[in-house]
């Protein structure tokens, strides 16, 4: 892995991201087109697009033998051991309707494990940004995932795929959860959720077979924030999942929170 590489894509992705970023600033509440994207109720809106056009141009000027992924153009078709997933309008949906929660991502991964994490939320001016093994920080200052003593009093983000809908399993977990904390987050926007767990705002996320371009830059916030990734059955989430079944916190409150999932996994 080159640490040249890694420096001028965090470089490049901080600075791609905040013009990025300053679209959707400016185009909130007073963007042109929207449309299905899907028959499971997504959206995708010009600022979507337009977004996506500044990092694609970005990346593929600086690093044009990298593969990249990105939320709406798809897949550039090129075989590389670095791969960039690109979500330009974490939350559109959220932007649709006027709710200020949404964020753009930016996640470089080598040999399929993240390793570059960056997301900016332009609403309040926020720079989340994590590398392997260097931290996970703020705006420049370094996050770490709170523990909590008293972990059932605490507010849990929940993340499902589009898929999901309201599949019984999920519908039993969700509500489980709902019933055993103070509160369970659904903010429609999952890179924000996963930042504001590496941030301390948060005391843990539960995930249900949500894989996309936003989730790697939290996973990797998360993990260098200190917090744990695991799977349902406690298993430390490592690589790439096509339907990921997640569980982030701080560690000392894991045994917790797997107990609490396995309860709402069980029989309906």
């Amino acid at each position: 892995m080159n640490a040249d590489i890694i420096h001028l894509a965090r470089e490049l992705a901080v600075k791609l991201i905040k013009q990025a970023g300053l679209i959707a600033l400016e185009r909130f509440d007073n963007f042109e087109h929207i449309s299905s994207k899907d028959s499971f109720g997504d959206v995708v809106t010009e600022v979507d697009h337009m977004a996506e056009a500044i990092i694609l141009k970005g990346i593929n000027s600086t690093f044009p033998d990298h593969q990249i992924h990105s939320e709406e153009a798809g897949d550039n078709g090129k075989s590389s051991d670095w791969l960039w997933l690109i979500d330009p309008l974490d939350g559109t949906n959220n932007f649709a309707i006027g709710l200020p929660v949404f964020t753009t991502s930016i996640t470089l991964l080598y040999k399929r494990e993240p390793v570059l994490g960056v997301v900016y939320e332009p609403m309040t001016d926020r720079l989340f940004e994590s590398c392997m093994n260097k931290g996970a920080y703020c705006n420049g200052r370094e996050m770490k995932v709170k523990r909590s003593n008293h972990f059932k009093r605490g507010n849990i983000g929940w993340i499902q795929g589009h898929k999901v809908q309201n599949d019984p399993k999920a519908v039993q977990l969700r509500r489980h959860i709902d019933l055993n904390f103070k509160r369970m987050m659904r903010l429609w926007a999952p890179a924000l959720q996963w930042c504001m767990l590496a941030k301390g705002d948060i005391d843990g996320i539960v995930l249900y077979n949500s894989e996309g371009d936003d989730l790697y830059s939290g996973v990797l916030m998360v993990k260098e924030a200190g917090g744990v990734v695991i799977d349902f059955d406690g298993n430390p989430f490592t690589g790439m999942s096509e339907e990921p079944y997640l569980i982030a916190c701080h560690p000392d409150n894991k045994d917790e929170l797997i107990k609490v999932v396995k309860e709402g996994m069980g029989p309906i």
